[in-house]
């Protein structure tokens, strides 16, 4: 059984933005397995649904990024689900566009989400699916880029892709496990649709 976050911002202000992608990858995983993300509780959207046979939940946090870790924790606990079969789906300063990178543990590099659900469950030692959104040349910009809509040229055309990438990814990490999920995803998302197609 997993329990399987997207974290982001609620409200149609965020809804395209940087901060929000991993609502998206989660949007897209609930489409293809037909989860019906309509259950309002634990500061969350949930809904639970399958993939070939693997019991699993998926949510979004309805507070802001900062405080993402009431609903984990909330949802954690209710459903019992193991730390381990934990999956957070975020976005990330330090990996350029496109890029996709699955680890286990470690540090937040400062993401206010990760920060939170680090803190309120007492560790760190869940799955994070890492999905680049690059960083601006001008560091002092970086609250602001973050919630800033993607880029209309260089980035909106390529965006279904990195999702859909990224949802593989997921879907990877539960019929396959960790280790080969990780070995598979250490290429840029965009490079591996190219080459096939």
């Amino acid at each position: 059984m997993y329990l399987i976050i997207g974290l982001g911002n609620p409200g149609k202000r965020y809804r395209w933005t940087r901060h929000n992608i991993g609502f998206m990858v989660l949007e897209r995983l609930a489409v293809k397995h037909e989860v019906d993300l309509k259950q309002k509780s634990f500061d969350a959207l949930w809904g639970r649904g399958k993939i070939a046979g693997t019991e699993l939940f998926l949510a979004m946090p309805q507070t802001y990024m900062n405080l993402s870790g009431i609903a984990v924790r909330g949802l954690l606990a209710y459903f019992k689900v193991d730390i381990n079969n934990l999956i957070v789906i975020h976005d990330d300063l330090d990996l350029p566009f496109g890029n996709v990178r699955l680890k286990k543990g470690g540090g937040n590099a400062g993401h206010k989400g990760l920060g939170s659900i680090t803190e309120t469950l007492g560790s760190s030692d869940f799955i994070r699916v890492r999905l680049g959104i690059g960083r601006p040349a001008d560091k002092s910009r970086i609250e602001g880029y973050v919630l800033e809509p993607f880029e209309a040229e260089e980035e909106i055309p390529f965006l279904p892709k990195v999702v859909s990438g990224a949802a593989e990814a997921v879907e990877d990490i539960v019929l396959s496990g960790m280790e080969k999920a990780i070995a598979k995803y250490r290429k840029n998302i965009l490079g591996i649709l190219k080459e096939g197609g």
